[in-house]
């Protein structure tokens, strides 16, 4: 982590023109798996903040811009990003699994446009998987607004994403050779997932904030219509403790 910073700034300091603000931090983040008997997904992660208008760091997502402007009320640009995805399970994980093929987090890239006009913003994103899990693309549309009530800074967002059904077929699928009386063989189409989340930041001095993340997504039927899936819904979080300053 701390050498993954250094570098950060690094790359900051070698294009910067004028001072920007980075904010940094870490937090538990947990996402609720759908799978019936499934762990909750628990671990660590990063939080950073960063864009100077030639690349950005959104808590745990990439990208370097090659077409845009940005000003002081609007802006737009489109860049190269890459994100994590944190859909996995094992056949080991419960008795439901067992005889499944395991299913891993990914990393996903591709193009992204966004788009801000004031406090509001827009944000469309092609992306693949490049480490051939589902081997396909998916779609991702976000639209958002930032307001203030009190110290209190919320960032409310609704999500929708579009899955291929080579997407949903390797996380939610049963193929005929993992199919069994209680588990009969199950092929996804593709559909639209929607979702909706939230930041919310408090100071607690002039450089130092918590930052809490809510985000609720209602999978698709050709998800909840799978054996191994028993719920409708997945929701996720995080709660970290952030430290913005200038670089």
């Amino acid at each position: 982590m701390k050498n993954f910073i250094i570098l950060i700034l690094l790359f900051v300091n070698l294009f910067a023109t004028e001072k920007q603000k980075i904010t940094i931090g870490a937090g538990p983040y947990i996402q609720i798996q759908p799978y019936q008997d499934v762990d909750n997904i628990l671990l660590p992660s990063p939080v950073i903040f960063f864009d100077n208008g030639l690349f950005y760091i959104r808590w745990s997502r990439g990208g370097i811009y090659f077409l845009g402007e940005k000003n002081e009320d609007y802006g737009w640009g489109f860049s190269l990003t890459a994100q994590p995805r944190t859909n996995e399970y094992k056949a080991s994980d419960s008795s439901t699994l067992s005889g499944m093929s395991n299913k891993k987090s990914s990393i996903e890239a591709g193009l992204a446009f966004s788009a801000t006009v004031d406090k509001s913003y827009i944000e469309i994103m092609l992306l693949t998987d490049i480490l051939d899990r589902y081997d396909s693309w998916i779609v991702k549309t976000e639209v958002g607004y930032d307001f203030e009530l009190g110290n209190f800074k919320f960032y409310p967002s609704l999500i929708a994403i579009y899955q291929s059904s080579e997407f949903l077929n390797y996380y939610y699928g049963v193929t005929n050779s993992e199919a069994t009386l209680s588990r009969p063989e199950y092929h996804a189409n593709k559909a639209l997932q929607l979702g909706a989340q939230t930041y919310i930041k408090y100071p607690i001095t002039d450089n130092f904030a918590t930052l809490i993340n809510i985000r609720v997504d209602k999978l698709p039927s050709e998800a909840t219509s799978s054996p191994i899936v028993t719920e409708n819904y997945v929701y996720s979080g995080l709660l970290s403790l952030i430290y913005t300053f200038e670089y």
